[in-house]
């Protein structure tokens, strides 16, 4: 496989894509760089395999060459794993993520220790032309921070607080996300997978 379309217009996941998959001299390639700006995919799906596999397919159809699509986003136990799948579009695809996550601060006011625990989650779908769709899932297991703090990432990072590090996913550094996040643990997965099956 010499080429992947990575079915995000995230410059920051396609950047961390990018970076795992340049050791297998593979070349990365955004959904705009192929289809442009106006690709609208509804992803109905129920849980986080099915819509990334309901992203992958629906472009690979389109374009005939492999594409790579992620779903993920944070589950918080204490409110029924909400955001999950909803994590983008949770309270409004406009609201700011200051807003979304002082939301979470404060449905878990009073509430403390273990109950505060919560995941990121990603799923990976690889779809290729005439294979079976391949899925690398994995989680990030932490708890809700009862603050925002730090300044690297993006989304919910600023609240999802890693107890074996003692700080935030937004104070980590790249090589610190790099070792324990979800969706780098997913892109380790699908890099064996293409390492074997080259």
């Amino acid at each position: 496989m010499k080429e992947i379309i990575v079915a995000s217009g995230n410059q920051g996941k396609i950047k961390e894509i990018k970076a795992m998959l340049e050791p297998l001299d593979i070349h990365v390639l955004s959904m705009k760089d192929v289809l442009g700006d106006d690709v609208d995919i509804e992803e109905n799906g129920t849980t986080f395999e099915e819509n990334a596999i309901i992203k992958a397919e629906s472009i690979m159809k389109q374009v005939q060459r492999p594409v790579l699509a992620d779903d993920s986003g944070l589950e918080v136990d204490y409110l029924n794993k909400e955001p999950g799948i909803y994590s983008a579009r949770w309270m409004g695809h406009d609201t700011s993520y200051d807003i979304k996550n002082q939301a979470i601060i404060d449905k878990l006011a009073g509430v403390e220790g273990e109950k505060r625990s919560c995941r990121f989650v990603c799923a990976m779908a690889l779809a290729m032309p005439d294979q079976e769709t391949k899925v690398f899932k994995e989680t990030f297991e932490g708890l809700v921070n009862d603050h925002i703090a730090g300044e690297n990432g993006f989304g919910y990072d600023p609240i999802f607080y890693f107890p074996p590090l003692k700080k935030t996913s937004a104070e980590m550094t790249m090589e610190e996300k790099n070792q324990y996040s979800h969706r780098a643990k997913a892109l380790r997965d699908l890099y064996r997978y293409l390492e074997e099956n080259k």
